[in-house]
């Protein structure tokens, strides 16, 4: 049952274009909000998920490699021992 009345095909259109114009303004809201987010962010010098990984690898990289040089100076300095061991062995038979 369809009326033909213009009042309601115009308010119709009314409410239909109402809804139309809502969408775009909430559209251009959240791309202004948007911006400025990230140019707020920009300013704080906050950093990047990328440049966040990349700097955590290498963290990463540098403590795996410190843990090889702690083992390395580890047995150097037990190496160093058994030789001062053996030379104050040495001297103590002349």
């Amino acid at each position: 049952m369809q009326s033909k009345n213009p009042f309601f095909n115009d308010v119709s259109k009314l409410v239909t274009g109402a809804f139309g114009i809502a969408q775009n303004v909430r559209s251009e809201i959240e791309t202004v909000v948007s911006s400025m987010i990230e140019r707020w962010l920009s300013e704080r010098d906050f950093v990047n998920r990328e440049e966040f990984d990349a700097v955590r690898i290498m963290a990463q990289k540098n403590a795996e490699r410190n843990a090889e040089l702690l083992e390395l100076i580890s047995k150097l300095e037990a190496n160093l021992d058994k030789a001062n061991t053996k030379t104050s062995q040495g001297q103590n038979k002349i």
